[in-house]
């Protein structure tokens, strides 16, 4: 049996005793500065993960839907709808302006509720990083 040397941060009454875990310190965490609105950031982050959201679903679901008539119901695919044009191409070439209507609504929600939160936060952080230089 071969004795190891306590640990330095540990204290031993008796040289056989079980070496246990050095003590846990927390990390040192620097002190808070005032810009650490989290509130602000999270409503901020919650906005822009509605408008990714909403902008991706709408695309993405006018295609899927797309898929689903096209593999489950031909008969409503290959129907005419005017004039001799089948209601799958004219679905077809819908897409393109759901398209675009997705990326209006994603810049729309973007013009109307990220940009100003975001300008928000980052004049509060601008004049937070002035002050903390004056100190």
């Amino acid at each position: 049996m071969s004795y190891d040397p306590p640990h330095p941060a540990q204290h031993l009454t008796h040289p056989w005793q079980p070496l246990s875990p050095a003590p846990h310190h927390p990390p040192h965490r620097p002190p808070r500065t005032s810009f650490g609105h989290h509130s602000d950031l999270r409503v901020l982050r919650n906005a822009y993960r509605r408008q990714r959201r909403t902008a991706t679903l709408t695309a993405l679901g006018y295609f899927t839907l797309f898929l689903i008539l096209s593999a489950c119901a031909p008969g409503v695919m290959t129907s005419t709808v005017a004039d001799g044009i089948p209601a799958g191409l004219l679905l077809a070439l819908t897409q393109l302006p759901v398209t675009f209507l997705a990326i209006a609504l994603y810049e729309r929600t973007a013009r109307r509720h990220v940009d100003p939160l975001a300008n928000r936060i980052r004049r509060e952080a601008e004049l937070d990083a002035r002050q903390g230089a004056n100190r």
